[in-house]
């Protein structure tokens, strides 16, 4: 018998935003059995000759062979194709794991002509078990003669995996006075840490961007959105951000990284990024409410995001929000845990507008039914005062429920 798919999260968009094609873009989907049965689990990207590429990749030390694939084509800058799974994630296989990636690429560069290290992978899905690459070999043909501009939300289907809903979002930007499109999908749901990039995200363009550049606006969008989320602490060993630009647009050259010229272009990247991450959180397994985090009053904002993640990593606060339990005292213990400096006669803490603890010490004669209120609701506020530095950061999680154990005590069945 079929198992059953977890309810789609109360807290999913709706409806889904409509995504316009972004031009040098073109994607397929298809049921490939690889896993799931009856739902598309293979996406194939082409894209535009001239297509600059940056990337972010998981920090694990166990991460997948596709990572590895990426992470040694990733400096050359270019992109032809992307090609992913949902269901078997293609890790910890040895040199079979290896040559599993080069077969898909090899099969995507013969389906659309070009150079197989043009060609990127991603992989997501149970760790270590055998990866077959030839029913997606032989299902490439078929991929490829499907290709089409449209088909962003479809894509985003195809690589779920325990995701409740497919993840999109996209805004518009001006170089030059002249438009640019951005796209993006993500899937996460669980073993979303931040360290370096936690979920699948790939995002796509028609600015005129280099590489070089690229990486640049990247590199700091991702370290303000996908670093700046966490469900349950564990870092995947597969996750993988990537960032295209198709060269479609009729814009002006840029030369280099940090050209005022992309001001706009990066805020809206960065402004994508941040809507996939929340969206991720908003899916995580078995959450009933989203949590944002902010802390000021650090030494630096370095320190101020470690004492935000010590909150929302601790899984004593989130069963406490779980269960609207406003229970301060929790986020005392993760401010304390976390190892970096606190002013303990500054710290204060306030659930939504409400403060609940002042100048290190409890507020005296606090009415808890709005607070309670506050916590009850589908969006949890938690600002926490550290000192007096000038270091801040906001970090986004969610609660911690029975939902995600009865999720993640049969995933492999």
């Amino acid at each position: 018998m079929a198992k059953k798919a977890p309810p789609r999260s109360p807290l999913a968009p709706s409806p889904p935003p409509e995504v316009a094609a972004v031009p040098g873009v073109r994607l397929a989907t298809l049921a490939a059995g690889l896993r799931y049965q009856g739902r598309p689990d293979l996406l194939l990207v082409e894209l535009a000759p001239g297509t600059a590429v940056a990337g972010m990749l998981t920090r694990s030390l166990t991460c997948g062979h596709p990572v590895r694939w990426c992470r040694e084509r990733l400096p050359a800058g270019r992109a032809r194709a992307l090609i992913v799974n949902a269901g078997n994630a293609n890790v910890f296989r040895g040199a079979d794991g290896d040559a599993a990636v080069r077969r898909e690429a090899e099969a995507v560069a013969g389906a659309l002509g070009c150079a197989v290290d043009e060609v990127l992978v991603a992989s997501t899905g149970v760790i270590g078990a055998r990866f077959d690459p030839e029913p997606i070999a032989a299902r490439l043909s078929e991929l490829a003669a499907r290709l089409g501009r449209d088909g962003f939300l479809d894509a985003a289907e195809a690589i779920r995996t325990t995701d409740t809903f497919a993840k999109v979002a996209t805004a518009d930007a001006a170089i030059d006075g002249v438009p640019v499109r951005i796209a993006g999908i993500a899937k996460g749901s669980g073993m979303v840490a931040p360290d370096t990039a936690t979920v699948f995200g790939f995002v796509f363009t028609d600015a005129a961007v280099p590489a070089a550049a690229l990486r640049s606006i990247w590199t700091e969008a991702v370290e303000r959105t996908f670093n700046a989320i966490t469900v349950d602490g564990d870092t995947s060993t597969s996750d993988t951000f990537l960032l295209f630009a198709t060269a479609q647009a009729a814009h002006g050259p840029i030369a280099r990284a940090g050209d005022t010229r992309l001001a706009d272009f990066a805020d809206a990247v960065e402004a994508v990024a941040r809507d996939l991450a929340i969206q991720v959180v908003r899916d995580g397994e078995g959450a009933q409410k989203l949590v944002t985090i902010h802390v000021e009053g650090g030494v630096d904002d370095a320190s101020a995001r470690r004492v935000a993640l010590s909150i929302a990593n601790s899984p004593l606060v989130k069963t406490a929000i779980a269960g609207g339990d406003a229970n301060w005292g929790r986020v005392v213990m993760a401010v304390g845990k976390a190892g970096e400096p606190v002013e303990v006669e500054r710290l204060a803490i306030a659930f939504g507008d409400i403060w609940v603890a002042r100048d290190g010490a409890a507020v005296v004669d606090l009415d808890e039914g709005p607070v309670g209120a506050h916590l009850r609701g589908r969006d949890v506020r938690i600002g926490v005062v550290i000192g007096r530095g000038p270091g801040r950061a906001t970090v986004w999680t969610c609660d911690l429920t029975h939902g995600y154990i009865d999720i993640n005590a049969d995933y492999r069945s």
